[in-house]
């Protein structure tokens, strides 16, 4: 049982996290401030995280991933509820990072999902839970593997192949842990498999391209595919749980979905089915108007559910009682974004990971019936100084559109004009939250502010807003951006002439794009590992990741006039300002290539360009050495660039 204390105290971590910070006025400032801070950052990504909780069944031991050694492994730690903390135990693998662990049903294996030499391709592999009989099962540098769910029985789980080639399906299988076999399961284009039930005869299948995916139940005893919902109807499905339906709503077995098919926001979705092709009709279980629904877990009986709910970046947990339909809100989440909530076979506890602007991410547990928080895994020291906590701007896109972005604000420049630099995230679904942000911070504690949006297309807010910069709509995410940057000089935040663009991924063409199609407003760019050109982008990337793109940024051949126009390279001659490009050496999701090839073009102008290339790193940097010197770099690169005005020309101006 979780004391009082213990709880107050949880609380109180939560709520420190959503007041002002003070200004740090004691700081140093010009370069001996920029090396405080590339000290910060060092000090933060040492501040290692705990993420990607599975329970045993009997909730008393929980599997996760750590950062702790530099690299991202595999640990088991013991869930103490009254007493103190247990230690965490490596349980090695590979020396490369893993993505992902899942614990099986029946407690005897650990499945995990590693990327191989570090880059974008991963193996599957399984182990025993004290470490031995270790081996991968699928997947290697050449051939991609992906780890799917464990049956509910345990005895086997989903290992998935995605398509190699253009042509060639998607191919999953049920992966035997003691011997390895593969057994064939599913075929399609760009299928997953969401979840399998206890007996292997239903699946439920996710197929299409990003956005565009429609989700079938499958009986394999008799080939028979159902639609969970409406036929012909697509839209984003990331989440499907088979359990046994409640006695009221008339199924021998029920699929719960987080889904936005045909719907203004992801919310729960109902669906009873049986044998013989049966298949009842589709309900919205639990809906709202101000969130989208992010998560969901059940027990094994299929009468309790976790939601976890995205309200604008921050999450709100519920429990439901499928039997009655109520809904329970959970309060004192200890952190403002929780993720990888695990529901414990019994339905009496819950692990997941919580994090917030002032704390690195890790596991706690809570208590269903109490609602009592207990924290899991141990936590490092921060540093000895005053973190930035964001605050929530509203602004509006140059077509009136509402958007939203979280502002740090550098504490040396609360009172008066600064440098910025606006932060884009990937995706282009994924949405900047208020998480624990070493990057955002060293910046702020060099003096630079940082704002980063979540322009259209960014997930949380609903469908028609993740739709919204589709193919022809990316001219209006690039005017968001420059937007973003009008509502830093509007707000008086900083200087119009002293403003840089930043991102990774999507973000880092989307900083490409601003400087090659807006010339006159960015006084600086960083683009971490950003597309330079959509047409070499789709000849040389992962086949599986192209396909599934083209509901996004057009199709290849028939959309390539647009691809053409809206590719940085094809204007690199108007980016005249100072830009640093970053990538990783074995990212083939973004091919290294869309890196090589703005630089040389920036280099051949005689264009300020520098260019980091981190070795042993994909298109997510996972090692802590990665991550401390690309902050370093950034950190001075942008503090140099910055340092003084270039230009006096306004911000503004329709995207080209």
């Amino acid at each position: 049982m979780t004391t009082r204390g213990s709880l107050e105290s949880a609380r109180g971590e939560a709520t420190r996290e959503t007041e002002a910070p003070l200004p740090d006025a004691a700081r140093a400032k010009g370069p001996a401030a920029v090396e405080d801070a590339v000290a910060l950052a060092d000090a933060l990504v040492d501040a290692w995280g705990s993420w990607g909780p599975n329970m045993t069944p009997d909730a008393r031991q929980v599997a996760f991933i750590s950062d702790r050694s530099g690299v991202p492994q595999v640990y088991i730690q013991d869930v103490v509820l009254d007493g103190p903390r247990s230690e965490a135990r490596h349980v090695r693998l590979s020396d490369d990072p893993v993505v992902s662990v899942r614990w099986a049903a029946d407690s005897g294996w650990l499945t995990c999902e590693v990327a191989t030499d570090g880059g974008v391709r991963t193996a599957v592999w399984v182990l025993r839970p004290d470490g031995s009989d270790a081996r991968r099962v699928a997947g290697d540098a050449e051939t991609h593997a992906e780890l799917g769910p464990w049956t509910r029985s345990g005895h086997r789980f989903v290992v998935t192949f995605p398509g190699a080639a253009e042509g060639v399906p998607t191919r999953c299988f049920l992966a035997d842990p003691a011997t390895g076999r593969l057994d064939p399961l599913a075929e399609g284009d760009l299928i997953h498999v969401l979840d399998v039930s206890l007996e292997e005869r239903f699946i439920v299948v996710r197929d299409g391209e990003r956005g565009q995916q429609y989700v079938v139940v499958v009986d394999r005893l008799t080939d028979e595919d159902l639609s969970v919902l409406p036929p012909g109807a697509t839209g984003s499905t990331e989440v499907a749980l088979i359990r046994p339906a409640p006695d009221e709503h008339g199924g021998p077995v029920y699929v719960y979905l987080a889904s936005d098919v045909g719907l203004p926001r992801r919310q729960l979705i109902g669906l009873p089915f049986g044998p013989n092709g049966w298949r009842g009709e589709p309900r919205t279980l639990a809906a709202r108007d101000d969130a989208e629904l992010e998560f969901i877990d059940a027990d094994d009986a299929g009468r309790l559910l976790l939601l976890v709910w995205n309200v604008a970046g921050r999450s709100e947990l519920e429990l439901m009682d499928t039997t009655t339909g109520g809904r329970t809100p959970i309060s004192g989440l200890p952190g403002l974004v929780a993720a990888d909530p695990v529901l414990s076979r019994d339905g009496s506890s819950v692990v997941l990971g919580v994090q917030g602007p002032t704390r690195p991410r890790e596991l706690w547990h809570l208590d269903t019936t109490t609602h009592a928080w207990t924290r899991v895994t141990s936590a490092p020291p921060l540093p000895a100084r005053r973190l930035v906590v964001p605050t929530l701007e509203t602004f509006a896109g140059h077509d009136g559109l509402p958007l939203t972005g979280w502002l740090y604000r550098a504490p040396s420049h609360l009172k008066d004009l600064g440098p910025a630099v606006l932060s884009l995230h990937g995706g282009p679904e994924d949405q900047e939250r208020p998480i624990f942000a070493q990057q955002h911070q060293a910046l702020a504690a060099a003096g630079i502010t940082v704002f980063a949006p979540n322009i259209r297309g960014s997930s949380g807010f609903g469908r028609e807003f993740v739709h919204a910069d589709d193919i022809g709509g990316r001219y209006a995410a690039f005017a968001d951006v420059l937007a973003a940057a009008e509502h830093l000089v509007e707000r008086g935040i900083a200087s119009p002439d002293r403003i840089a663009v930043s991102g990774r991924s999507y973000g880092g063409y989307l900083t490409l794009a601003s400087l090659a199609f807006s010339p006159g407003v960015f006084a600086a760019g960083v683009d971490i590992c950003g597309m330079s050109d959509l047409v070499t982008f789709y000849r040389d990337s992962e086949p599986w990741i192209a396909a599934a793109a083209v509901s996004k940024y057009g199709h290849p051949e028939r959309d390539r006039a647009l691809l053409e126009d809206i590719s940085p390279l094809r204007a690199a001659a108007a980016i005249d300002v100072p830009l640093l490009v970053v990538h990783g050496e074995h990212d083939t999701n973004v091919p290294i290539g869309e890196a090589h090839q703005i630089v040389l073009a920036l280099r051949e102008l005689g264009r300020s360009v520098e260019y980091l290339e981190l070795d042993g790193e994909g298109h997510v940097f996972r090692r802590a050495d990665s991550r401390k010197r690309l902050t370093a770099t950034m950190v001075r690169f942008l503090a140099t660039a910055l340092a003084a005005p270039r230009r006096a020309d306004p911000v503004g101006g329709p995207a080209q």
